[in-house]
């Protein structure tokens, strides 16, 4: 099979355009123009490849709230297990005889705390 000639007419910012992309890639206009055929045919013959389906998107962004929550609520067991930890663990170094119902008023004071001081360095 034999290539043919064909005419192109081209609006001044397309020539533009098909100018600099040729000097940046070091190929004539000619080749360019050519590139620039075969690559459109084949978006035409392929598609884009960009086509979204909006609701895989949706299902994505369902999936990763879910596993957004999931991570909020092990972090948040984690930050009162760190508070419970570090109020026995103090109670006990300092000596004290103090009951478990002063420690975890403790506790909570300190999560409460924390909690606070996370939501203040996000404004």
């Amino acid at each position: 099979m034999s290539a043919r000639a064909q005419t192109v007419r081209l609006t001044p910012p397309q020539q533009r355009a098909l100018v600099a992309f040729a000097k940046q890639r070091g190929l004539s206009e000619y080749a360019m123009l050519a590139r620039v055929v075969d690559a459109g045919l084949a978006s035409l013959i392929h598609g884009t490849g960009n086509q979204i389906d909006t609701r895989e998107i949706v299902a994505e962004l369902a999936s990763v709230s879910t596993r957004i929550v999931d991570v909020e609520r092990m972090l948040d067991r984690a930050l009162f297990t760190a508070c419970a930890a570090y109020c026995y663990a103090r109670s006990a170094a300092l000596g004290a005889r103090t009951n478990d119902d002063t420690i975890t008023a403790e506790i909570n004071a300190a999560y409460d705390r924390q909690r606070r001081l996370s939501q203040e360095k996000r404004r």
